[in-house]
């Protein structure tokens, strides 16, 4: 009897939390639908906001170590960075943060640094994004054809569907 109310708190708190994730994530994504309007100013929220959690993040960790003992030990700023290191070594956040993820694929794949690369190297790269851009431009030219397109047939069913207004009305009259 017991495990069965336990598996039901725990059903119960696990539908709480998939209700707060699931508000939280519509909030997000309404906040973001508004701000994404405005660049500039998200861009200073946005930053005021990361700056002002990494600073609350470091006084917390200055008033933990503060407190002496095992906490003043675990955040004294050496055996901290050795901690956070293991951390971020065993997470994969290290290099991809510090090396960036851009380069580490390029390397991986063997590709050259822009430097290294040859004249010839650059020029096939260039020629092949003037293909690119030609065929951006075509496709341009064939959508705006098609948006045309759409737009006579619209006009076409308005026509329609005032002729068939008109005569509705003649038959209930």
């Amino acid at each position: 009897m017991e495990g069965k109310k336990a598996s039901e708190g725990k059903k119960i708190k696990m539908e709480s939390y998939k209700k707060i994730i699931n508000f939280f994530d519509k909030f997000e994504d309404r906040v973001r639908g508004q701000l994404s309007r405005f660049p500039i100013l998200y861009t200073f929220i946005g930053g005021i906001a990361i700056v002002l959690f990494w600073r609350g993040v470091w006084h917390t960790a200055d008033i933990l170590q503060a407190q002496g003992g095992i906490l003043g030990w675990l955040f004294y700023e050496p055996i901290n960075m050795l901690i956070v290191l293991v951390i971020l070594l065993a997470t994969g956040l290290f290099v991809s943060y510090f090396i960036g993820d851009t380069i580490l694929m390029s390397g991986l794949k063997g590709e050259k640094k822009a430097t290294e690369r040859t004249e010839r190297e650059i020029k096939e790269e260039e020629k092949q994004i003037q293909e690119e851009e030609v065929q951006i431009k075509q496709e341009q030219k064939e959508l705006k054809e098609i948006k045309a397109s759409i737009s006579d047939m619209k006009a076409e069913v308005d026509e329609i569907k005032e002729i068939v207004e008109n005569v509705e009305n003649q038959h209930h009259k």
